[in-house]
């Protein structure tokens, strides 16, 4: 059946529900047509989806076609709100403004890591002018910044665009299930305060749901746990009403959660101490950004901007090279910069030392060393030691010294949780992602129309996002222009396959038996490296043997 056909417009046009005139109410017009049950949804697209495919769900009972009203279709539906979906969605329509797209987004605001963490002195820490989105300046000279600062400038970046309006809140999405008959996506996504699903369908869908589960963080199984008389919280779900003014605090952990946790807290807690079974390398860095303030005003925000960046991309990239490459060399270049800041008497090689080459795990950055400040100020200290048991009062050590507390924070990790668990089938087949080998860091073997956004962990996350956003939409144009309807990539089963992500955090190695796989040759690996992957996924050409495309 040929494909309805509109005016055009500008994908910038607002996703607005209105009520549907001269239809029956169980219609809708989704994004140029589409048709299905209650309202119209305006997608601003040019192009219309397939009326054969308006109302018909993929149940199936007794032989017979069980009808689901259908919410939406769309040519790409994306998952997640947070800075990546937001990135998808603005790649999108700047260069297929033809495609009609939608956001579905479980919380109820925008987001993602950013609405979710409440937890004081949550900041990135990576740069925001690498962290940020190359086609909207992070225009404040403060590089490393708190986590509302980050929310306000995604909230902007989807109103300036008019993103904001093709989000769907309170929709969680549950499950997926591709159907070859209809070369359409089924995603049934759970409402809140409703029982029955909803039912969208997409001819692609694009996945920036994370890599962690939003509703609960890792927290070790603690002796004696029950036994402590005061407040123990994982900074994942942070009381909004804590009240920890002239309090003991202990923070367990040595991550980037506890370096932001121990100097915030120390500003009203009566005393922090950071516990730590093993040191994480810390690095001071400047908060503020020098050279973007002293190039606005001779070359203005935006070149000041792309300048800025540049040569962060290119510092992050040359000190992980560095790292990797003169291990010894950096280790002590880092525990040099540490005892700067640290008293003269401080055991820096107990406490700031790991057993680990740098970069092995994620180097924690400390905003203008506010981490050694406290230290040195008296108000915070770490001790490094394990945990035999909790106490009625606080943490008994495996020295035999215990540590008193009123509230004891477990800044212990994340629990992976590729996809935002959603369920992923294909024809009814469930997906088991470790059967999975990635192809180009952003779609799955075997799985048609599917692509997902993992970012770097070596550097900013977002720097291989966008990269893989731009290479998606030259994916659609190409095959929009070849008329091809399904891309799958084809993976050799005798390659040989590796861990999907090559890092030595608790979180990744906890779930390794998760993840999908990666291979050991192009175009199967995973680059962490920006420069070359500005080669293959801007540059380099869309068409692959490796991919399967179908009319």
């Amino acid at each position: 059946m040929k494909t309805a056909r509109k005016k055009k417009t500008s994908a910038n046009k607002k996703f607005e529900k209105t009520p549907t005139r001269g239809k029956s109410t169980s219609e809708k017009t989704v994004a140029g047509g589409a048709k299905s049950g209650g309202t119209t949804f305006h997608g601003g697209s040019r192009r219309s989806a397939s009326p054969a495919n308006r109302n018909e769900g993929p149940g199936r009972s007794n032989g017979k076609t069980r009808k689901e009203v259908v919410e939406a279709t769309v040519d790409v539906l994306i998952i997640g709100a947070g800075i990546s979906g937001i990135g998808a969605a603005y790649h999108l329509q700047d260069k297929l403004p033809n495609k009609s797209f939608i956001i579905l987004e479980g919380r109820e605001d925008l987001g993602g890591t950013w609405d979710l963490f409440k937890y004081p002195g949550i900041r990135s820490d990576s740069d925001l002018f690498t962290f940020g989105y190359d086609f909207r300046p992070w225009e404040s000279s403060k590089g490393i910044a708190d986590g509302a600062s980050i929310k306000s400038y995604i909230r902007d970046t989807a109103r300036e665009y008019g993103i904001d309006r093709q989000i769907i809140y309170n929709h969680r999405v549950i499950s997926t299930d591709w159907d070859s008959r209809e070369k359409l996506w089924n995603v049934k996504a759970r409402r809140k305060g409703q029982t029955k699903p909803a039912l969208f369908k997409a001819r692609w869908i694009f996945s920036g749901t994370g890599y962690y589960r939003y509703d609960e963080g890792y927290t070790p199984d603690f002796k004696g746990r029950s036994r402590f008389k005061g407040s123990i919280i994982h900074p994942q779900n942070w009381p909004e009403d804590l009240n920890y003014e002239d309090k003991r605090v202990i923070i367990i952990g040595s991550g980037a959660t506890a370096v932001t946790l121990l100097p915030a807290m120390s500003r009203a807690a009566a005393h922090v101490t950071m516990l730590q079974r093993t040191p994480t390398y810390v690095m001071p860095l400047p908060e503020s950004e020098m050279l973007s303030r002293i190039l606005k005003p001779v070359l203005g925000k935006k070149l000041a901007f792309k300048v800025t960046r540049k040569k962060n991309i290119l510092r992050q990239r040359w000190f992980y090279l560095f790292c990797q490459r003169f291990p010894e060399r950096a280790r002590k270049l880092i525990r040099k910069e540490n005892a700067k800041h640290l008293p003269p008497d401080f055991p820096v090689d107990e406490h700031f030392n790991p057993p680990y080459n740098p970069w092995d795990q994620r180097l924690c950055a400390v905003p203008d060393a506010d981490l050694f400040k406290v230290i040195r100020d008296g108000k915070g200290s770490v001790v490094t030691d394990s945990i035999k048991t909790f106490t009625a009062k606080g943490v008994m050590l495996e020295s035999g010294k215990e540590l008193e507390a009123d509230i004891i924070i477990t800044a212990t990790g994340l629990n992976l949780l590729p996809f935002g668990g959603i369920k992923i089938s294909v024809d009814g087949n469930r997906v088991h992602l470790p059967d999975h080998v990635a192809f180009k860091g952003m779609m799955l073997s075997g799985i048609p129309n599917l692509a997902f956004a993992v970012g770097y962990t070596t550097s900013s996350w977002t720097l291989k996002v966008g990269l893989l956003c731009e290479h998606f939409c030259r994916l659609l144009k190409h095959m929009e222009e070849h008329n091809f309807h399904v891309c799958t990539p084809v993976a050799d089963p005798e390659m040989e396959t590796r861990p999907l992500l090559d890092f030595e955090a608790g979180y990744v190695q906890r779930s390794m038996d998760q993840l999908p796989r990666r291979g050991t040759r192009f175009p199967w690996l995973m680059s962490w490296d920006y420069s070359e992957d500005v080669k293959l996924l801007r540059k380099g050409p869309v068409e692959d043997r490796n991919l399967d495309f179908r009319g």
